[in-house]
């Protein structure tokens, strides 16, 4: 939890420090550079010491214990079916065809008809990356609980599902972003 707090916390402020040091001349950029990296530090310090609080606490981790024994309960409830892995890797796969055709495609298609979404760039973005982290995470949980990644009819069939899964999804989500950039020109 740590990691990913840290991680989070060094994102966030990078990006106010580059939107800061974009409006700065080149010769301030410097010591904008240096005044993140002690606030980085700062905040890296403080998070850590949040986290180690967090973890320690014995409310924290019924908490925590809590909110992932449904989890646990739906992954052995799933896992005990052979076909799952098969279609979570399915479901992966459209995810990341879709999402990516979208980022790509549509947003050229809706951009030649004079508009733009920033939120549905955004939202794609977000689809694509939940898809990506599911994909890798699918696989390597099928690789270590089944026998799925270990016939390459499974594979290449879950993927060519997926990918015309995906297709499909691409176009619905394109009329849709169509449509809706027609509704903004009105």
């Amino acid at each position: 939890m740590t990691h990913t707090l840290r991680l989070l916390t060094v994102f966030a402020i990078w990006l106010s420090v580059a939107f800061a040091a974009q409006a700065q001349d080149p010769s301030s950029v410097n010591g904008v550079q240096k005044q993140a990296n002690k606030i980085v530090t700062n905040t890296q310090d403080k998070v850590e010491e949040i986290a180690e609080k967090v973890d320690e606490s014995q409310s924290a981790q019924e908490v925590s214990a809590g909110l992932l024994e449904p989890v646990y309960v739906l992954a052995k409830y799933f896992s005990s079916s052979p076909a799952f892995y098969g279609m979570a890797f399915a479901l992966m796969v459209a995810g990341v065809v879709s999402f990516l055709l979208q980022l790509v495609f549509a947003k050229l298609v809706v951009l030649s008809k004079g508009s733009l979404s920033i939120k549905e760039i955004l939202s794609d973005l977000l689809g694509l990356a939940i898809s990506l982290v599911g994909l890798v995470l699918t696989t390597q949980a099928a690789t270590e609980n089944s026998n799925f990644t270990a016939s390459a009819f499974a594979v290449l069939s879950a993927t060519a599902l997926g990918g015309l899964a995906g297709l499909i999804f691409y176009r619905w989500g394109q009329s849709l972003e169509v449509q809706a950039a027609e509704g903004r020109r009105k």
